[in-house]
């Protein structure tokens, strides 16, 4: 299976973020992808590859183009102000609050355009973030030339950003790019399984109202978990994408056993779908040792989820997300990419 990764992932570091009411180091950090990378290579499972540079076409058939242009320009719009440190937001537009009204200062920006915290801004995050897409966008040109697998080790991960917000370390939402991109190249339908332990609430929104793009979602349950306000088992869809939408909320603890059933029954759900291709958001926070996580899955589940994968034969892109135990990350990944492999 091919690779693409980009070095320029270290271009953005933050050095903290706000979880469990205290300003920490950050979990998402460049060794998750150096650990990834350095797995590949130690078992060959193919080679690796720069990403191509598709420009900002594909990423505003996804992303609204002011929240784009912010990103861009936020970096520079902090320092303006005098100050060095990694840009986090100070105030949102939540309920009673306008949301109709962008404003001009970047203090009110990174606001408006964040849903938590968890989104520091450093020099070099919109090179790592635009270079994230591309990953993203390689792997979906492999597919779309033929391939029957390919990996994108994104980083920044993107499936919590939606259109037009970032959150949950997530800047742009890369499996949705590469889906989206896929069906502007004449795919009729496009499945996307996202397996990260926290739901994919961006990607969610992102398609929640098309009948084209199935979205499918394995994860903690929202009333304990983040993101708290979206992946209940009652988002459907909405309008023509009413039924293309599903959800498996599930408990704090569940194993193996739990987690195959509900990703059994997803995978019964994309195969009558019947898409053209499948864009896999491949966390792997569900880990038993990951530090911000609940779930119990162990190495050799990884394996599992592969296989299961790849015996529905259909063209596969895995897009990295989530996984923050840094020392099993690589082997856990590359775990599932060799279940897919032998299916």
């Amino acid at each position: 299976m091919l690779t693409y990764y980009s070095d320029r992932h270290h271009l953005h570091h933050g050095k903290t973020e706000l979880i469990d009411g205290l300003m920490q180091p950050c979990f998402e950090m460049p060794q998750r992808a150096d650990n990834v990378l350095a797995r590949l290579q130690a078992v060959q499972l193919g080679e690796v590859h720069p990403p191509q540079a598709f420009g900002l076409v594909p990423v505003l058939r996804v992303h609204d183009a002011g929240f784009v242009q912010f990103l861009s320009s936020a970096w520079d719009e902090w320092t303006a102000t005098g100050r060095t440190h990694d840009a986090l937001p100070l105030v949102w537009p939540v309920r009673g609050l306008r949301a109709d009204r962008i404003p001009h200062d970047i203090d009110g920006k990174m606001g408006y355009y964040a849903m938590d915290a968890g989104v520091p801004i450093t020099a070099g995050t919109w090179t790592a973030v635009q270079d994230s897409a591309d990953v993203a966008l390689s792997g979906a040109h492999l597919l779309h030339g033929g391939a029957r697998g390919a990996f994108s080790l994104c980083r920044p991960p993107g499936h919590h950003a939606a259109a037009a917000f970032m959150g949950g370390y997530c800047y742009l939402n890369n499996a949705a790019i590469a889906a989206q991109y896929l069906c502007d190249q004449g795919a009729a339908r496009v499945a996307i399984l996202d397996v990260d332990y926290h739901h994919g609430n961006g990607t969610q929104s992102i398609f929640y109202r098309r009948a084209d793009v199935l979205f499918a979602s394995i994860h903690a349950d929202p009333r304990v978990e983040y993101p708290s306000f979206l992946g209940y088992a009652d988002e459907t869809g909405a309008d023509q994408g009413e039924g293309f939408n599903h959800n498996y909320p599930l408990p704090h603890g569940t194993g193996w056993d739990t987690y195959g059933a509900a990703l059994a029954d997803a995978i019964g759900k994309i195969a009558a779908f019947a898409p053209d291709a499948l864009v896999v958001s491949l966390g792997v926070d569900t880990f038993e040792k990951d530090p911000i996580s609940a779930f119990k899955l162990r190495q050799q589940d990884y394996l599992r989820m592969g296989e299961a994968i790849g015996r529905l034969r259909l063209p596969s892109l895995f897009v990295m997300e989530g996984g923050y135990a840094i020392d099993d990350i690589g082997i856990n990944a590359v775990n599932v990419l060799s279940g897919f492999e032998s299916a």
